[in-house]
This record gives structure tokens, C-alpha cells and sequence, in this order.
């Protein structure tokens, strides 16, 4: 074989991110999404997992999915609705699910309500994360 047929290792091996997006608001899911969408792959997996508080409202999880699914056409987007302590369901599923990435923002809500303080789940996932985290600012929808 001549050097000239020999695949490079860069078409030869194709490298897939696996980003996580862990969310509870439209605001964090938009700030994520405009973050993968310039870094994405065809072949990265992103997996938006909501985590339902109990004594939280049901609805803003579940609309939070929905933003990844219509802002990012590609790669496919997965979604995982879980319910219980945000940062124990958050390292549990990237455990499981091998993730390179979480993407979080940097708290429940907007900065009118929380102030510029970083969120309870933030600060943990950062004080004790077995994997790179990207915290996206919040974003206001138009």
C-alpha cells in the first residue's frame, strides 16, 4: 500500500462529545443551546435532563426539554425527566450515560428573582464534578 492510500488518523477516527445539559428553566435550555450550537458535531449525543423538585412546579422541567429539542436540528437530542435531588439525578445520569460535558446554568430561575449568586446545584456540581462543566449565563427569550 502506498502512503498515498493510507487513511490519516484524523479521517479515521471520529471523535463524539457526549454533552449533558442539566436544566430546569427555558432560560438555562436557550443559554445552552445557543452555547452547543456553534461546538456541536453531527455525531455528538446531547442529553437535557430536567430534574423535578417535588415542590416545584411540574410544568417548567418539562418545557425546558422542549426548548433543546426545536433550538438544536442537529445532533439528535435525548431528554430525561427525573425527579428527586437535582445534583445527586445530574451525577447520576452522567455517570450512567458516560457524559464528556455538563452544561449548566448558573441557577434556577432568573437573575431578577435569584440575584448573582450561583445556585445550589451549581456550586456543588463545581465543588465535586468528576467531569468538565460550561456554565452558559442566563439568556432572556425574544
Amino acid at each position: 500500500m502506498s502512503p498515498k492510500e493510507v487513511p490519516s488518523p484524523a479521517t479515521e477516527y471520529q471523535v463524539m462529545t457526549r454533552y449533558l445539559v442539566a436544566t430546569a428553566s427555558v432560560h438555562t435550555t436557550a443559554a445552552a443551546c445557543d452555547y452547543l450550537q456553534s461546538r456541536v458535531e453531527p455525531d455528538d449525543e446531547v442529553l437535557v435532563v430536567a430534574v423535578r423538585e417535588p415542590a416545584l412546579d411540574d410544568r417548567d422541567p418539562g418545557d425546558a426539554t422542549n426548548v433543546a429539542r426545536t433550538r438544536l436540528v442537529a445532533p439528535t437530542v435525548e431528554t430525561v425527566a427525573r425527579e428527586g435531588d437535582p445534583v445527586e439525578e445530574i451525577r447520576a445520569v452522567a455517570t450512567e450515560r458516560d457524559v464528556d460535558v455538563l452544561v449548566v446554568g448558573p441557577r434556577r430561575g432568573d437573575h431578577e428573582t435569584s440575584g448573582d449568586v450561583p445556585g445550589r446545584t451549581l456550586r456543588a456540581l463545581l465543588a465535586g464534578s468528576a467531569w468538565p462543566v460550561v456554565v452558559v449565563p442566563e439568556t432572556a427569550l425574544p
